[in-house]
């Protein structure tokens, strides 16, 4: 199917509201660079990676220990021509018991195969999820993208 919005989820032997909090902790498991809140439902925050990806994104839905959804606002990736890619598409975050451990579901809706960002843009979520969030919740540590020293380099 050309039109299905990219999906993936894990496991993890920490109980829902540890991996919600986990997935509101931005900045411990995506990016280090992030500006603003995403503590309530209505509040926004811009995801940077240096020059290559910039992200303006508020918060639709916050359901305790269940549900994450944001909605990109605005989206700048140098590495395609469409800049409005992202625009317009939610990144969900589905939590759920499941016997005695976690399922976490993500979906970035609206991230297609016919998109010019696919490949990259899912395996880095792909990666992100497997890797990050899920450490992050499982050990406390993620692996987020380091902000950027304004050193001069």
């Amino acid at each position: 199917m050309f039109d299905q919005d990219f999906t993936t989820t894990f496991l993890v032997d920490q109980p829902p509201e540890v991996a919600f909090d986990a997935i509101n902790n931005v900045r411990g498991w995506w990016g280090e660079d992030i500006d603003g809140s995403n503590d309530n439902v209505g509040d926004e925050f811009t995801y940077r990676v240096r020059d290559i990806h910039y992200s303006k994104i508020k918060v639709i839905e916050l359901v305790p220990n269940e549900k994450v959804v944001w909605l990109v606002l605005d989206n700048h990736l140098n590495y395609v021509e469409d800049q409005s890619e992202w625009v317009g598409t939610k990144i969900s975050f589905t939590i759920a018991a499941k016997g005695d451990q976690t399922e976490v579901r993500f979906a970035h809706l609206g991230l297609v195969p016919a998109l010019e960002c696919f490949d990259v843009c899912s395996n880095a979520w792909g990666s992100l999820m497997h890797g990050s969030l899920r450490s992050l919740i499982a050990t406390g540590i993620g692996q987020p993208y380091p902000k950027e020293e304004s050193d001069g380099e």
